[in-house]
């Protein structure tokens, strides 16, 4: 025994020294941790222990009479509630704030009585309650909305179902204690649930994976993106989808072969299964006072309170590590993971005594996970298939080449071979025929899409769609590239052949309702598997300029077409294939599509100024406030002299062209009188906008 472990302290509470357990702090999930796309994480510590959820109930205080506090009773039951634990997961999570009205409208459809616990604790915040039954009654409708809303297959589903067991059994636990009376403790009946019916295609899903992605950007909000909350609603995996809009939709397309299929869910590859299933397997063994043994590997010791750890441990590693590895796919094989698994035991077992409970710990756990790693090892690959047949493979060999998940392909086009459909791999399977598939997001040409015939396109554009369709890997012609529109400009992927084509994505297309919305976060727009990874550049020299063209099927536009028609439709023709073409019109161009004029709000004072080359301009203050105490004056404006936004938190300074829009030629614009552009010193606006 080495003479720094005998110094070492005897009580080590985390991975191999933590001393303090750390409370659940509850707080409002924000919205755009909503996962539109109703893809179910893989959580590889999934396969907790009920027993070792909170140790306290749910018990209230009382005054020095020995009666229960009310408000008191509803913040220590909703506490216990929110951080009640199964299966290593908080079964609340999903219930704490309301789903986005913008981003799931069809939830407040189906739902006549929208809660979650955040309106419990500005309740009670409040004291709104007028007794104990009404807290009950909300609660329970929490449970109730999460069972109508979503499929019983979903887990929020279950989690719903296991929190009101939860709930019968602590308002039990009260009645018996005589906090409250058995009336207050009444589950009210608050209807039958509907029937199930199949999921739906996922109609909107990357509509509001975006809006999630624009709102983490706004609130400047650090969350890995791939981490996903299970917020109610947000799993789209609703039972029922009323309401016109859908009725609506269901029109837009001839027949149901060429309606928009949803992204596919994310399943695991027979070794990404493995790897899970032991994972969770060592969560399972516990110590003669039923505590999992391994709580104290979930994470590294603090470096402040215990810096000797890192002079002993040259590579540390804890569970928490190894999970994030697992789930970002990077362990090529259960060996490969199992090698962690004994590094972080062989480092427990290194630093800590060896009667201590620790080292105890790390040697059962290193048994069992050997044991894990050869059962899950004796498995054939057929076992991992899914309920259709389909075994998902890591990638797919055709044609000498390898084929997997994030690679942009162009899939053959029956509608036009000469125009490959452009696409992005999102799965990749076999059947059990041994026939290989992939499952692939569709990009469209300005050709395909129905748009307003003024539209301007860039060259090589695509827009992204909400098609995810199944290819065999022999449609599958060659490789192309897609690039985000902030990045085109700049230069191309570095060692990509010369002969392969690449195309630039500014938007997203609604086929619905044949729009257009700017993409903000190239993210949100590609697989999980590939949202961390970045690919490099050969840069220009100097940014190129990125020129728009008219539309290509401009000339389609009918002589008597007039603001008044209906939208056209596009013409289509094989089931598994982009339009043949699109269509144009003359309707009126939307409020917030428009590109002659801007809505512009100048939120603190312009102040003017002269340029360093002696122009006359504007000097824009950008601040971080979000609220002015002077309302805000609008401007309509379609040419911008020159604008320069001082940086004084996020916005760096830019000129822009401006021109107001008034009956005079000449409009003093705050004391400053605006003239024609400078030629050598102007943008596209940039500025604020509504």
């Amino acid at each position: 025994m080495s003479s720094r472990r005998a110094n070492a302290p005897e009580v080590r509470e985390s991975i191999e020294a933590k001393t303090a357990s750390v409370d659940v702090e509850m707080k409002d999930t924000p919205d755009d941790d909503v996962d539109a796309e109703g893809d179910p994480d893989v959580d590889m510590d999934a396969e907790g222990d009920e027993d070792a959820e909170g140790e306290e109930d749910a018990e209230g205080e009382v005054d020095d009479e020995g009666r229960p506090d009310m408000y008191r009773l509803i913040h220590n039951l909703s506490t216990y509630l929110c951080s009640v634990q199964d299966d290593g997961e908080q079964l609340a999570a999903g219930f704490q704030r309301i789903p986005n009205r913008r981003t799931l409208p069809d939830y407040f459809e189906i739902i006549a009585e929208p809660i979650a616990f955040s309106t419990i604790r500005g309740k009670t915040q409040k004291k709104q309650y007028g007794s104990f039954a009404e807290f009950v009654k909300d609660v329970a409708q929490i449970c109730h909305n999460a069972q109508v809303y979503n499929r019983p297959s979903a887990p929020i589903f279950g989690a719903a179902v296991r929190l009101r067991e939860i709930l019968v059994q602590e308002l039990k636990k009260l009645v018996e204690k005589g906090h409250i009376n058995a009336n207050d403790a009444q589950l009210p009946d608050l209807g039958e649930l509907p029937p199930a019916e199949e999921s739906p295609p996922a109609e909107d899903d990357d509509e509001d994976e975006e809006d999630e992605e624009e709102e983490d950007e706004d609130e400047e909000e650090d969350e890995d993106e791939d981490d996903d909350s299970d917020d109610e609603g947000g799993r789209r995996r609703g039972r029922r989808r009323r309401g016109a809009g859908r009725r609506d939709q269901d029109r837009d397309y001839e027949d149901d072969s060429h309606k928009r299929r949803g992204r596919p869910p994310s399943v695991l590859t027979p070794n990404e299964a493995r790897i899970a299933s032991l994972l969770k397997g060592l969560r399972k063994p516990k110590d003669d006072a039923g505590n999992l043994l391994v709580h104290p590997f979930e994470k590294l010791p603090d470096k402040a309170a215990v810096p000797d750890y890192y002079t002993t441990i040259l590579n540390p590693i804890a569970l928490d590590n190894i999970k994030k590895k697992a789930k970002r796919k990077k362990y090529q094989s259960i060996d490969h993971v199992l090698q962690d698994l004994n590094l972080m035991f062989e480092n427990a077992k290194r630093y800590n005594e060896d009667d201590s409970e620790v080292y105890k710990a790390a040697v059962e756990l290193q048994k069992e996970a050997i044991f894990l790693a050869e059962q899950e090892k004796a498995k054939p690959d057929d076992d991992f298939r899914d309920e259709d047949g389909k075994l998902p493979l890591a990638e797919i060999q055709h044609n000498g080449q390898s084929w997997k998940v994030g690679d942009w392909v162009h899939i053959r086009n029956p509608n036009d071979l000469a125009k490959p459909t452009v696409a992005q791999i999102y799965r990749t399977w076999q059947d059990r025929a041994g026939q290989r598939w992939i499952n692939a997001c569709w990009y469209y040409r300005p050709e395909q899409t129905v748009h307003r015939y003024e539209k301007h396109f860039f060259e090589h554009e695509v827009v992204k769609t909400g098609q995810y369709r199944d290819h065999q890997i022999e449609e599958v012609l060659d490789r192309c590239f897609v690039m985000f529109v902030t990045r085109f400009n700049k230069g191309r992927p570095r060692g990509f052949p010369l002969d392969k084509e690449i195309y630039v994505c500014e938007s997203r297309y609604n086929e619905e309702k044949f729009t257009f919305n700017k993409i903000k976060t190239w993210a949100s727009c590609v697989p999980d598997e590939v949202r961390d990874k970045d690919y490099e550049m050969d840069l220009f020299e100097v940014p190129r300029r990125m020129k728009k063209i008219p539309s290509p099927i401009k000339h389609l536009l009918r002589e008597d077409a007039k603001e008044t028609d209906e939208l056209p439709k596009p013409t289509w023709g094989s089931p598994n294939a982009p339009p043949i073409v699109g269509a144009v019109h003359r309707r009126k161009r939307e409020a917030n599509v428009s590109e002659a004029h801007l809505f512009f709000r100048f939120f603190c004072p312009a102040m003017p100024c002269h340029d360093s080359a002696g122009h006359r301009c504007i000097r824009y203050q950008q601040t971080n406030a979000l609220h002015n105490p002077c309302p805000p004056t609008p401007f309509f404006l379609s040419q911008l002299q020159r604008l320069i936004l001082d940086r004084d938190s996020c916005m760096p300074q830019a000129f822009f062209r401006l021109t107001l829009l008034s009956h005079a030629t000449n409009h003093n614009f705050l004391g400053i009188t605006t003239a024609s552009a400078h030629p050598s010193a102007t943008s596209h606006v940039g500025g604020p906008t509504t």
